[in-house]
């Protein structure tokens, strides 16, 4: 009688990566006070920029109060100083905004805050703070980086506001300092380390591409909107590449009846049990 060989096959499961070492609170402080104390500080350029823009002492502190986004910001007074229409001027702000929705998605499972926390929490999600807690590699330095930056930054963006909307007359003309440069500036610096592979390149620079073409042909503000769809035009492009790649690769269902076509180690595992049931 032959004898019947069995063969198990013992597969080990992957071992877990090793937890990150604990960063000192030092180390997360001086982090988080040097992106809130540099960052900040550009809040002048954005009292200089909306006061030179017409608007009041009043209504730039209540942006920087209110909004606390500086990107929005600057994309707001700019589209009002080059006389664009304000509703078309707050589209294009409230568009650029609209990102934060995506870093509290994250940030609301990285600082696992109570319910009764995160409405006042959701005021500092911005591009610093974001970046400063996705950093840290336990949840309590991120609560420690994210509230050192959002402090930090919270009050000396609103100070340095009151302060370039008050001095903006002693500096004459606001255009010749070129100070609304400042804020998109700043937000490149942010934004530049986060552009990591070939989908998010593509999609700044398709972004890039849209708001130099149609900057001369569309009023103002509207550029930033059609900048926007660089995203989802390249997620689509990618998702269909994905799904058709994955078409290709998925090996065919043999016929009823046909045998299904073996790999070349199962052609080797079934010769050597044909050879020990001959020996039996």
């Amino acid at each position: 009688m032959a004898e019947q060989t069995e063969i198990r096959t013992t597969e080990r499961a992957p071992a877990p990566p090793p937890a990150p070492p604990a960063k000192p609170d030092s180390a997360v402080i001086r982090d988080a006070l040097g992106v809130g104390i540099a960052v900040g500080l550009s809040g002048f350029a954005f009292g200089v920029t909306s006061a030179g823009a017409g608007l009041g002492l009043l209504q730039t502190c209540a942006l920087s109060l209110l909004v606390f986004t500086g990107a929005s910001q600057f994309a707001l007074v700019g589209a009002l100083a080059a006389g664009g229409n304000p509703f078309t001027a707050a589209a294009g702000a409230f568009f650029l905004g609209a990102r934060n929705a995506f870093y509290g998605l994250r940030l609301s499972a990285v600082l696992g805050y109570r319910a009764r926390v995160r409405p006042f929490a959701a005021h500092w999600v911005i591009d610093e703070t974001s970046a400063v807690t996705l950093a840290q590699p336990d949840r309590r330095s991120a609560r420690l980086g994210f509230t050192v930056t959002g402090l930090t930054l919270y009050v000396l963006w609103n100070l340095t506001t009151l302060v370039g909307a008050l001095g903006a007359g002693a500096l004459g003309d606001t255009d010749a300092w070129g100070l609304d440069a400042a804020g998109p500036a700043v937000f490149l610096a942010l934004l530049a380390p986060m552009v990591k592979d070939t989908v998010e390149r593509v999609a700044a620079g398709l972004a890039v591409v849209l708001v130099m073409v149609t900057l001369p042909l569309l009023p103002t503000g509207v550029p930033v909107l059609v900048a926007a769809l660089a995203a989802p035009a390249v997620l689509l492009v990618q998702g269909r590449r994905e799904r058709a790649t994955g078409a290709e690769e998925t090996p065919r269902t043999p016929r009823a009846g046909t045998a299904a076509p073996h790999a070349p180690g199962d052609q080797a595992e079934e010769l050597r049990h044909t050879t020990e049931e001959d020996r039996a």
